[in-house]
């Protein structure tokens, strides 16, 4: 039985190289049946053809045989070989040299929280393995907030999202940590994802264990790392001079916002975010709310100053549309004056703006008081940044990033600016990747 199942294996799918190959070989056999039959014809004695004999003779008329034969085995050689060539490549292409390639990548950290980091590391994981998600957990907010107040553990909400888009298959298991439960007194409202690390937390008594345990399941691509493991509150202070402490409650606020700040002020980074920094080929900041998914991960002592000095390509992906409650009207350049004013060290060189407005959805955004961001380039050329203008949007069932074009518009910023490096060729003020 053992010796069955493993011959048995021989047909289980892989590059498909062999079922073509036994095309190719069964044409090959027809092929040459149909010549031993045309040797016998003009008497040179060959009598190989007699096993097919005995199978057609009773249904096929013996002139018509050997025709028949000559087509079928010639087309039947012509696909395996063709089939066989192409599936060689294919593999060739995908395993094991597209993993080398992988492993080869940039080594890029991506900083920021919410949807819109998720997005921009789906698109990524397609180019390097070599990723680390630095994600904010100052939310308070949804089943994030209640977990934190309940358990006493950082928000879990971002992380999750962040492991699910980094997740080497994105099947059941994925489909599992973004379950949401819909019943139930005490779940109502949780994500699976949600619960499973607040349950790894508390098993291995570390919030940071917990995402490397939950990245082991997922089998994920790069690393996720929470900008901190300090617990601080984010708080807003706005043009008007109010103040108001707790994320959830700095969008409802709806008043212009001047700044954000953490309480207490003071918050260690996670040791291995610096050492991660230090090392990367690019630095990505967002996409994502401006003030409470990126903006509080640069609040963290340190981060700010290291991601100043560090020597990576550094780069901010503008939001699509505008965050009612944070980010009503303000235009591209503004959410760069923004991000400076809050932040005291020059973080970014390269500003990514989406050159095409939304269509079909722009009038549902419209009534929701959102609107596209304004690419403002002139402005954030004047303020001493280079834009980079692309489409980069997808509309669906939401106007978001395109994570494969986004992906590939970071991936040319770091190849021009490194390119511009390397030969000492000053970088063009703006550069449109296509």
């Amino acid at each position: 039985m053992a010796y069955m199942i493993r011959r048995l294996r021989w047909l289980a799918p892989g590059a498909g190289f062999k079922r073509w190959m036994t095309i190719a070989l069964i044409g090959l056999f027809v092929l040459y049946d149909a010549f031993a039959r045309y040797a016998n014809a003009q008497g040179w004695n060959l009598n190989l053809n007699e096993l097919i004999d005995d199978i057609a003779v009773d249904y096929i008329k013996p002139s018509l045989v050997t025709t028949i034969l000559f087509s079928v085995g010639g087309l039947l050689l012509l696909i395996g070989v063709i089939l066989s060539v192409r599936a060689l490549v294919a593999f060739a292409r995908t395993s094991p040299h597209d993993d080398a390639r992988l492993r080869d990548g940039y080594t890029i950290v991506a900083i920021g929280g919410g949807t819109g980091l998720s997005t921009l590391l789906r698109g990524l994981k397609s180019h390097t393995t070599n990723l680390t998600a630095v994600v904010t957990v100052s939310d308070d907010g949804g089943s994030s907030g209640r977990l934190q107040k309940e358990f006493g553990v950082l928000p879990p909400g971002d992380i999750r999202n962040c492991l699910v888009a980094l997740a080497d298959d994105e099947a059941m298991v994925t489909d599992l940590f973004r379950y949401r439960f819909s019943e139930g007194e005490g779940l109502s409202g949780h994500s699976f994802g949600n619960l499973f690390l607040v349950a790894m937390t508390g098993i291995t008594g570390n919030f940071e264990v917990a995402i490397r345990e939950s990245s082991r399941v997922l089998n994920i691509v790069g690393r996720v790392l929470p900008s901190t493991l300090g617990i601080a509150r984010l708080c807003a202070r706005f043009k008007d001079g109010t103040v108001v402490k707790g994320e959830s409650t700095i969008t409802a606020t709806h008043k212009p916002i001047e700044s954000v700040y953490f309480e207490p002020a003071v918050i260690e980074p996670l040791e291995e975010v610096i050492a991660a920094i230090r090392a990367a080929d690019a630095i990505v900041l967002g996409p994502g709310s401006l003030y409470t998914s990126i903006i509080p991960n640069l609040l963290v002592a340190r981060v700010a100053r290291e991601i100043a000095t560090a020597r990576a390509v550094k780069m901010y992906i503008c939001n699509v549309m505008t965050q009612p409650g944070e980010t009503d009207s303000l235009s591209a350049s503004q959410h760069v004056e923004a991000l400076s004013a809050n932040v005291s060290e020059r973080v970014f060189d390269y500003v990514i703006t989406n050159a095409r407005a939304p269509e079909r959805l722009r009038e549902k955004y419209e009534a929701e008081g959102q609107i596209p961001v304004e690419p403002d380039v002139e402005r954030i050329r004047m303020l001493g940044f280079t834009p980079i203008i692309a489409d980069v949007i997808s509309e669906n069932q939401t106007v978001r990033h395109d994570s494969e074009k986004l992906a590939n518009v970071v991936i040319d910023v770091i190849d021009h600016a490194i390119a511009a490096r390397a030969t000492l060729v000053r970088p063009a003020e703006a550069y449109d990747p296509g």
